[in-house]
């Protein structure tokens, strides 16, 4: 197995600058890297603000905090990434944009050092691909928000090998998180479950059947769920619930997985939840509001 030390993040986001929270936490170097300087400094702004929150709360000491602040560098070239022991990408999911992320990695690589993807629904195997180590790529995916949820669902492709899945195991443990194994068909097993059933929310919101209101209220108190389906698509963002709804339908073939025409909508009109502070709720006024 790899002894790690370092990390690499490829990708500032709400994702990545979650993982490199946990990560530096978990006592690694940590280097983050983003297209543009800017979003590595938002996605560090974001990490010192949800740290300070953890702070604030009697989670980590203030002296954890610094600690974890000061082993996080910004890293704006890519080929920086090559020189850690583990890299994980934690970009959009977009197939392509993740492949052309590898290849592009690829010759800066050391020879030892691991690739992971962050990727919620995409073929580890496919991914492992575009690289040069297939035998040393795996899936790494964190849910959100990453210092919040426990969970980390380990996908090895066809090619990862034995110490590659183990080096990953403990990584994702010794960050004080529990592991489930999952087989490398489409969305792995959250998302499999999950998505579908936001993407159901949606059809009963197209057909006629509740309203935004309703729909959410009846999930949170028929089913005892602490947020909405509608609620949970608009933090998650309805283009990464559509991205992923595309992957199960064009994966598995099967009709019970074609995107609702109404999240179509929403993603064609820019409409992708929080992010861009509308979805199925209206967030630019103090309290949400449903759209429909």
């Amino acid at each position: 197995m790899v002894d790690i030390k370092s990390v690499g993040v490829i990708g500032a986001g709400q994702m990545g600058s979650g993982i490199a929270h946990v990560v530096a936490l978990g006592g690694y170097d940590v280097l983050l890297h983003d297209v543009s300087a800017e979003r590595i400094e938002t996605g560090l702004a974001q990490i010192r603000k949800n740290m300070t929150r953890q702070v604030v709360r009697g989670i980590i000491t203030q002296e954890a905090m610094d600690t974890a602040i000061a082993r996080i560098k910004s890293a704006p070239e890519l080929q920086t990434i090559g020189s850690t022991d583990l890299a994980i990408e934690a970009a959009t999911e977009n197939e392509e944009v993740k492949k052309s992320i590898f290849k592009a990695l690829t010759p800066h690589l050391g020879p030892n050092t691991l690739l992971a993807s962050n990727t919620s629904s995409i073929s580890i195997t496919r991914l492992g691909a575009a690289s040069d180590r297939p035998g040393r790529f795996i899936g790494l995916h964190f849910m959100n928000p990453v210092p919040l949820m426990n969970l980390v669902e380990i996908i090895r492709g066809i090619a990862t090998d034995a110490p590659t899945y183990e080096t990953a195991v403990n990584f994702a443990k010794s960050l004080g998180k529990t592991t489930a194994n999952a087989e490398d068909f489409p969305a792995f097993i959250v998302n499999r479950v999950l998505v579908p059933m936001i993407n159901e929310a949606i059809y009963t919101l197209y057909e006629g059947v509740g309203t935004v209101d309703a729909i959410d209220t009846a999930l949170k108190l028929g089913a005892n769920h602490p947020m909405g389906p509608l609620e949970l698509g608009d933090f998650i963002g309805l283009d990464t619930v559509l991205s992923i709804m595309n992957v199960l339908y064009e994966g598995l073939a099967d009709s019970k997985y074609r995107p609702c025409p109404l999240l179509v909508k929403y993603v064609e009109a820019g409409w992708l939840g929080r992010k861009t502070d509308r979805g199925f709720y209206d967030y630019r006024g103090e309290v949400p509001v449903p759209t429909r």
